[in-house]
């Protein structure tokens, strides 16, 4: 598959069959992730599988902040992925300071890159999608996510049991300006 066409053909997936994901695939996923740029190469993109059943209907019915669509979501997808970081690496220099007056949020958009990134990877070997958000802060606390790392987002992935069309995007005339 080439660059464009899977930028182009990936689609958020909410609807997964029951076949598993095997680790071999997660592994050459994960893989292509750590590819993903990072602040001064700090690669602070930690990621947490979850398998187990009884631990994904747990997050789906305790951790979802009441958001229903997103536990069924959960629910349905073989695999959850929680996106985590190290903490108090980017956007630092050596002594401690500040680098940039955005601080330490560096760290989101080198969380937002690799999760694109794993995504992307994911649609090359046929696996659906969707990187979900909304989730209660106790769900750290059920992942036993350590100190040092602060989780960013999960990852359902699964192989899809939908196909969604592409959503209306907005033309390049009305994202693009020069100066």
């Amino acid at each position: 598959m080439q660059t464009i066409d899977c930028i182009k053909t990936r689609r958020s997936i909410r609807k997964f069959t029951d076949e598993p994901v095997d680790h071999a695939t997660l592994e050459k996923i994960v893989d292509a992730a750590s590819f993903s740029p990072s602040w001064k190469n700090t690669q602070i993109v930690r990621y947490i599988v979850v398998e187990d059943p009884a631990l994904k209907a747990r997050i789906a019915k305790e951790c979802t902040t009441g958001f229903t669509y997103n536990a069924g979501t959960m629910e349905s997808a073989p695999v959850i992925v929680a996106l985590t970081v190290i903490k108090g690496r980017c956007g630092y220099e050596r002594d401690g300071s500040f680098t940039t007056s955005r601080k330490d949020t560096w760290q989101m958009f080198d969380a937002g890159i690799a999760a694109q990134t794993f995504c992307l990877a994911a649609h090359e070997f046929g696996l659906g999608t969707v990187i979900m958000g909304i989730f209660d802060d106790t769900l750290s606390d059920v992942l036993e996510i350590p100190a040092d790392r602060e989780l960013v987002n999960l990852i359902c992935i699964g192989h899809p049991a939908e196909a969604p069309e592409v959503p209306k995007r907005k033309a390049v005339a009305d994202l693009l300006s020069y100066r």
